[in-house]
């Protein structure tokens, strides 16, 4: 009897023609996405796009048109929606474009989205600001931008202008120079950070091609979660947000820490992202490598402090080995000394006081309105601050039992992937960090926890249409009291338990397997 070929165990498989069709349509929608981001910043100014004063001539460029906060604002939606469901669609797909035709195609966008004005949110006007004062001998910790007002740049600042700088001091230096190149013109500034945020934007898309290129299929998929993710592009190279510097710094150190393990090995390891995975140049400074992989990480803090979960990565890799760990460690440690050190006394002064929100869009919102209506306003602060504690350690315990192999890449992407579900206080943006961890640790073959970051990204960017409050028409206040205040938290609230749920059986499943492989005496 001859088998029927179109038949897999018992089932008919879809037409080739029709697999196909269906990832074709996926990338479609991964393209138009990023097509609709770009046109964003084309238009010029709008709800979406803040005005750049300075100069017609200075770059960035856009055609001036100001269009209407509506069709901004429903080009951003359908930007969201189709680049989510289109990347969930390609990364399930068993056909598509060559990796390095994504990562030529996903760098262009972010090259050319540094041209155009930033879109999304207006906290690029903050940066230039902070960079200002800096560049003025003035402590952006201390003074705010409202204490210039007369100043052109940070006389622009929309929403934050009495508000101390919250960012690290590594992306402060990063802004002031930015600020010395741009002098007294906004745009000319805004676009000097834009160089540097493409910069590590594509820095990061060619690290991680270098890391995962010997296997083609884990290449594809590795472009597809940065170079041309459609949600990092309109987050983090159109928005231009800081996170992306983080990113850099963290990636660059955990390919530094792979070298230096293969560098010890004397030899090229068969894989370092999954079995079969991308080869890490061998031979010898082992140690140099390692220290420059926690030169690095400090940078990364030095940018963000919440990017130092990363560095849980590399500590549990190296558990085994206390002289490396205390190389890693100690130039990790010493690079953030040094920076915040330098940085001034008031460093840390915004940072205490932003730990202590709850945005509107994380389910800690319910929480926080239902403990105020119980026990009145401020009861919630410290009760919510524990209950993020106790749930990110739970979430990061179940999801590290699910690790299918517990690279440092994979152990950092567990345990930030478990901060964002868990975090008070969490923007669509702070994502990018997961899909580069996950990029890193895609040889690890972990779809399922990919889904779960792309959903809550998909979700809490369209509760942030747009971040900019000021612009946005009165008669989409909905966008704020209806989406971003009740169904996105209730849908993350949902996300997360399915998480938990997830990440219990999957470790269930992997403490099974372990248990039937073990040897029997």
């Amino acid at each position: 009897m001859t088998r029927d070929p179109a038949v897999v165990d018992g089932r008919r498989a879809p037409a080739r023609g029709a697999f196909r069709g269906i990832d074709a349509a996926a990338y479609a929608a991964v393209g138009l996405s990023a097509v609709l981001t770009v046109l964003i910043g084309l238009l010029g100014p709008s709800a979406m796009v803040p005005a750049l004063p300075g100069p017609a001539w200075q770059p960035p460029y856009s055609l001036g048109v100001r269009p209407d906060g509506h069709l901004v604002i429903a080009m951003a939606a359908a930007a969201i929606v189709l680049g989510g469901l289109g990347l969930a669609g390609a990364l399930r797909a068993r056909s598509g474009p060559a990796p390095r035709l994504l990562l030529v195609a996903g760098c262009a966008v972010a090259g050319l989205l540094a041209f155009l004005p930033p879109s999304g949110s207006a906290d690029h006007l903050n940066y230039a600001a902070y960079g200002r004062l800096a560049a003025l001998g003035l402590d952006p910790y201390a003074v705010t931008p409202a204490e210039l007002p007369a100043d052109p740049v940070t006389g622009a600042v929309e929403e934050w202008a009495g508000v101390t700088s919250v960012y690290g001091p590594v992306a402060t230096a990063v802004h002031a120079l930015a600020s010395l190149i741009g002098g007294d013109s906004v745009r000319l500034t805004v676009f000097a950070m834009a160089a540097f945020n493409a910069a590590a934007f594509i820095g990061t898309a060619l690290l991680l091609h270098r890391f995962t290129r010997a296997d083609a299929g884990l290449s594809r998929r590795v472009a597809l979660l940065w170079a041309a993710n459609p949600l990092m592009l309109y987050h983090l190279a159109a928005g231009m947000h800081v996170d992306t510097l983080a990113v850099a710094c963290m990636v660059a150190a955990l390919v530094a820490h792979a070298a230096g393990n293969a560098a010890r090995a004397g030899a090229v390891p068969a894989g370092v992202a999954g079995p079969g995975g991308p080869a890490v140049p061998g031979g010898p400074g082992g140690g140099w490598r390692r220290a420059g992989s926690g030169v690095l990480l400090g940078l990364g803090i030095g940018v963000k402090l919440n990017a130092g979960l990363v560095a849980l990565g590399p500590a549990w890799e190296l558990r085994r080995s206390p002289r490396r760990l205390a190389v890693v460690a100690g130039a990790a440690t010493a690079t953030v000394l040094l920076t915040y050190g330098l940085a001034g006394p008031h460093v840390l002064d915004q940072v205490g006081a932003a730990s202590k929100k709850v945005s509107l869009a994380t389910p800690w919102q319910l929480a926080k309105t239902g403990l105020q209506a119980a026990f009145g306003p401020g009861a919630y602060s410290s009760w919510i601050q524990l209950g993020s504690m106790l749930l990110l350690a739970c979430l990061a315990w179940l999801v590290l039992r699910a690790t299918p192999r517990a690279t440092a890449p994979a152990v950092s992407a567990a345990l930030v992937a478990a901060w964002l579900f868990a975090a008070p206080y969490a923007l669509p943006w702070y994502d990018g960090l997961a899909f580069a961890l996950l990029a890193m640790a895609a040889g690890a073959s972990w779809p399922a926890l990919e889904t779960f970051v792309l959903a809550r990204t998909a979700v809490l960017s369209l509760g942030y249409l747009p971040a900019r409050e000021a612009m946005r028409p009165a008669d989409l206040l909905w966008l704020k009291t209806l989406l971003r205040e009740r169904v996105v938290p209730w849908s993350l609230l949902a996300l997360t338990l399915a998480l938990a749920w997830w990440a219990a059986r999957a470790g269930a499943r992997a403490r099974r397997r372990s248990a039937s492989a073990a040897p029997r005496p």
